[in-house]
């Protein structure tokens, strides 16, 4: 055997496991496991569970804010403009670099799978694809990777996006994207969203968009959204990011988009940080709090997580690719204080996260991949509220991460 991880606390099991790790699999589940392994680590009764999927990152704009101009009016139009000049000039070797810098952080934190958005458009054309592919083949050993072809300035208002979108799909993506709100017209923002929809049928692909990243509440592309998934019968492959607009709604139209939303199974990636951070920035007060409604759609069963979306960019100047840092925030801006809300928060950035990539063998459970996380706390909500050291991290059996901090208190 490859790896016993012993005195494991695991979530539906009420006595310490030990877990026996064989060719990147869980191979058995015990109290009490004798058999031998090239390497054992002690849990120590700490918590165990399965490693952490980051459903929506932006890996080709990661950490540019060194090297642009600020964003003075901190809003989304503005971290969109100051974009295009860096974008004129990427190169592979650069976007290489700063992703993995992103990828580094993520797997030291417990996450070992990542959805990440690359722009698609008439500006940088397909560099940041490229360059986002060939991080991808670096970092293998530490991170799986699905690429997004992302069209951020539209597809109808950029003429050449759509053919770039195509080639997307024969250079390295696997899920078709979408910024539809980013269209002069409603019936522009309805074309993007057929043209996404003909490519992901002719790729067999799965969708997922940014969706009415804005406080205006006349922005309605996420009802367009689940009407072109059921026409398409793409139900459970779709994926709406951020969907700010629906906080913006009057209550009984966002109630009638929400079943919309559930009829048609679309998953929904809240980013809590970005948009408390962007949206709402030009209100008097009251001010708007910028993420969806992360309560109600959960209400109606709506599968939802949540994404770091953005580090050291012209959008947000924090982050350090850590899910349990964007569930702090997340528990936070949607009022999840409950102890099954708090357990909720912790599902989003793993199952919930998982049932979005469609991934099949996760969890802790015999025969399922091994991707694990060994933090230096005993619970679920200390997890979140303390941001404890990841001791081990796991991916495929492989330990790939250690952390151990020291502090000391002095007395007297």
């Amino acid at each position: 055997m490859d790896l016993l991880i012993k005195n494991s606390s695991l979530k539906n099991k009420n006595k310490l496991q030990d877990i026996l790790i064989d060719d990147g699999k869980i191979v058995k589940i015990d109290e009490h496991i004798e058999e031998e392994a090239k390497k054992t680590i002690d849990a120590e009764g700490n918590l165990v569970a399965p490693a952490f999927i980051e459903p929506h990152i932006h890996l080709d704009k990661i950490f540019i804010s060194d090297v642009v101009r600020p964003n003075e009016s901190g809003t989304l139009q503005e971290a969109i403009e100051i974009i295009w000049e860096k974008k004129k000039n990427y190169t592979i070797e650069d976007i290489v670099e700063r992703a993995g810098k992103a990828i580094k952080l993520a797997a030291k934190n417990g996450t070992t799978r990542m959805r990440t958005h690359v722009d698609v458009d008439t500006i940088g054309g397909l560099t940041p694809l490229k360059g986002v592919v060939e991080a991808r083949k670096k970092y293998s050993d530490l991170m799986d990777i699905e690429i997004i072809s992302f069209p951020q300035e539209g597809i109808v208002q950029d003429p050449g996006t759509e053919e770039l979108m195509w080639e997307a799909m024969e250079n390295g993506a696997e899920i078709v994207g979408g910024m539809p709100a980013n269209e002069k017209t409603a019936e522009d923002s309805m074309k993007h969203i057929e043209i996404a929809f003909e490519i992901a049928r002719e790729y067999d692909a799965d969708i997922d968009m940014h969706i009415d990243e804005t406080d205006d509440p006349a922005y309605k592309t996420l009802e367009m959204l689940a009407d072109k998934t059921i026409e398409y019968g793409w139900q459970g492959r779709v994926t709406a990011g951020h969907t700010c607009a629906l906080a913006a709604y009057e209550d009984e139209y966002a109630e009638y988009v929400m079943d919309k939303v559930k009829e048609a199974q679309i998953h929904v990636v809240t980013n809590p940080v970005t948009n408390l951070m962007l949206q709402g920035r030009l209100d008097d007060q009251p001010k708007r709090r910028g993420i969806t409604r992360v309560k109600e759609l959960l209400e109606r069963e709506v599968n939802m997580s949540f994404g770091q979306d953005c580090v050291k960019d012209t959008f947000y100047p924090f982050g350090q690719c850590d899910m349990m840092e964007v569930g702090l925030v997340t528990a936070h801006a949607a009022h999840m204080s409950l102890p099954e809300e708090i357990e909720e928060v912790f599902r989003m950035p793993t199952y919930n996260a998982a049932k979005i990539l469609g991934i099949e063998d996760y969890g802790i459970k015999e025969g399922s991949r091994a991707d694990i996380v060994v933090f230096d706390a005993k619970s679920t909500v200390d997890a979140i509220r303390l941001q404890p050291d990841r001791k081990y991290v796991i991916k495929e059996g492989r330990i790939v991460a250690e952390s151990s901090s020291k502090s000391k208190l002095y007395r007297g």
